[in-house]
């Protein structure tokens, strides 16, 4: 069993700075990718950002892109998001994904909930204006 642990949510005042951290655990064969995605109350969740384990290639969604930063540690099997300029339609509960299985050797799947095939409980997020 994987284990996905987030930490680093929390309020900041709009135009601020957040630094998530999200820890995988557990039996791991091999790390394809990790990633993040989040939800707003009463929408669905949405990809944000994700990294290849090997090359590092980086995905990110439009919204974010500029201003989130995604990267890893390897030796930790940790990924982060690094989250600058944070808008009011930032806030949400934001989940950190890992794919185990190889899904997004596929490109296209880099950047939906299908590449990933364990999820961590979330951490939330909140902007104030």
């Amino acid at each position: 069993q994987v284990r996905l642990v987030e930490s680093g949510g929390g309020l900041v005042q709009a135009g601020g700075s957040l630094r998530l951290s999200c820890a995988a655990s557990g039996v791991i064969f091999r790390t394809y990718a990790m990633g993040w995605f989040r939800q707003a109350p009463g929408k669905e969740r949405e990809f944000v950002a994700s990294i290849t384990w090997s090359a590092g290639s980086t995905y990110y969604a439009d919204s974010v892109r500029g201003r989130f930063t995604i990267s890893k540690d390897n030796a930790k099997n940790t990924v982060y998001l690094q989250m600058n300029s944070l808008k009011p339609e930032d806030p949400a509960v934001y989940y950190c994904a890992v794919d185990t299985d190889g899904r997004t050797l596929l490109e296209y799947a880099r950047s939906i909930e299908y590449g990933y095939n364990y999820w961590g409980q979330g951490t939330q997020v909140t902007v104030s204006s």
